[in-house]
């Protein structure tokens, strides 16, 4: 956008301003002389003067320099930066990850904090699987509209050369950089930091550096160890040991783990402020849950309280419990019998489906299909690998294990994936007992022979 474009100042940005004016003891007067702007500016971004059309960027700039706070304090930051739009490849994934999102202002919090702290740098959000890193991207990358990456194992989305080509081509495209269609990404950081203007800074989000797929040596996804001013990396990532780090820098950095101590608290309120969301407002499960809760008298509090001590703060948890209990699954539950921790969720699921009683079965040769296929397949090649009529493969896909499966247009064919992380680990722990029934070693089989017939 160019200077001379007009923005007008959101509600909170108004707000905002008055606060920064009274804080500073500046009047409006003086405010317009330090920032070289006319008083009827001030006003209009004030609300206290009509501004149909807004006011010139360069302007809100300079009052901004002059309080000492950044543009998109005044101005939403979706109109700040009305051109960049999200990544058409990861559109859709970050709408369906901030559909129901709640809370996380700590997290935000600490990442601003980190920015006005230092001129550069790296800020690395921990967790295990389920507690939320991925919506935590989505949510500051929808409403900060930043170049973002999220590393997809069971997609294949995962490699450097991947993440270079689309951050490369972001960039490009948010700030017009010429001659860049095969620079790497140091060149790049350091043409942006060339054309941002005061009070801006570029911010790159990466999710799920646990998930990336490269050869040893080097940083991961060879990021580079030292950046230019006002440029910023917000990653996450599930633990490792420090052993296995993989991404060295000089340049400041800082990790925020989701389950230290100091957050128990935080991520509490922020379970419970969900779980009250899907109660009381959620279209799609509302009804379901307050028919549970009301035939067992159990008051609201209660329920929030038990199942946010249930969940052991993971939101996946919550994501898979509460449709299940809105869906009928748990009718013949009490609040007390409902599963502990997403992994008894899992366990519970799985004896459901009646999965222990008959190994073997086509819903369990599909999920292992997909498991060891690791990559987006149509229901046609599951079919032909576990040797049966397509249309029971759509069965067991759309409605037996829909709400763990991605399904994706590709090519003009819908493909599946296993969407949920810690499903996937539950399933790879699956694979490690099964000593007695070799049901992988049927289903390696299987696959490797339909792939010998589809190559003759």
């Amino acid at each position: 956008m160019r200077d001379s474009d007009k923005v007008q100042s959101s509600a909170k940005g108004k707000e905002y301003l008055r606060e920064q004016i009274k804080e500073k003891d500046f009047t409006q007067e003086k405010l317009a002389q330090l920032a070289k702007v006319s008083t009827d500016t001030i006003k209009r971004l004030l609300g206290t003067k009509d501004c149909p059309n807004g006011v010139e960027r360069w302007q809100v700039t300079q009052i901004a320099k002059a309080l000492g706070i950044e543009p998109t304090d005044i101005v939403d930051p979706k109109d700040w930066y009305a051109e960049n739009s999200l990544p058409p490849e990861f559109e859709s994934l970050i709408a369906e990850k901030i559909k129901t999102f709640c809370g996380r202002q700590f997290v935000f919090k600490a990442f601003q904090d980190f920015i006005k702290e230092n001129p550069h740098g790296y800020f690395t959000i921990i967790g295990d699987a389920g507690m939320g890193k991925s919506s935590i991207v989505a949510k500051y990358v929808s409403e900060h509209k930043s170049p973002c990456y999220f590393n997809i194992l069971v997609e294949g989305r995962n490699r450097p050369e991947l993440f270079l080509k689309s951050i490369r081509q972001q960039l490009i495209d948010r700030y017009q950089l010429p001659n860049s269609e095969d620079a790497d990404l140091p060149t790049l950081l350091a043409k942006v930091a060339g054309k941002l203007t005061w009070g801006e800074r570029l911010v790159i989000a990466i999710d799920a550096l646990d998930e990336v797929e490269q050869e040893p040596g080097g940083n991961l996804l060879h990021l580079p160890k030292n950046l230019p001013n006002n440029v910023y990396f917000m990653l996450t990532r599930r633990p490792y040991s420090l052993d296995k780090k993989r991404l060295l820098v000089e340049v400041s950095e800082k990790e925020l783990d989701l389950r230290g101590k100091k957050y128990v608290n935080n991520n509490q309120e922020d379970i419970k402020e969900y779980i009250e969301f899907v109660i009381n407002t959620d279209s799609e499960y509302k009804k379901g849950l307050r028919k549970w809760i009301q035939s067992r008298r159990i008051p609201d509090t209660i329920f929030v309280d038990q199942v946010a001590n249930k969940s052991e703060n993971n939101f996946m948890y919550l994501r898979c419990v509460l449709p299940a209990i809105a869906k009928g699954h748990y009718n013949d539950f009490s609040l007390t019998q409902l599963p502990e921790g997403l992994r008894q969720y899992y366990q519970n699921h799985w004896v459901r489906m009646e999965m222990e009683d008959k190994p073997g079965h086509l819903m369990e040769i599909v999920l292992y299909i997909l498991l060891e296929i690791a990559t987006p397949i149509p229901c046609e090649m599951i079919a032909g690998i576990a040797e049966v009529d397509e249309c029971d493969v759509e069965e067991v896909l759309e409605n037996k294990w829909v709400e763990y499966l991605k399904k994706q247009n590709l090519d003009g064919e819908i493909c599946y994936t296993i969407y949920h992380a810690s499903f996937l680990d539950f399933l790879k722990a699956k694979r490690e007992m099964d000593s007695k029934r070799k049901i992988f070693k049927e289903v390696n089989q299987r696959i490797a022979e339909y792939l010998e017939k589809e190559m003759a």
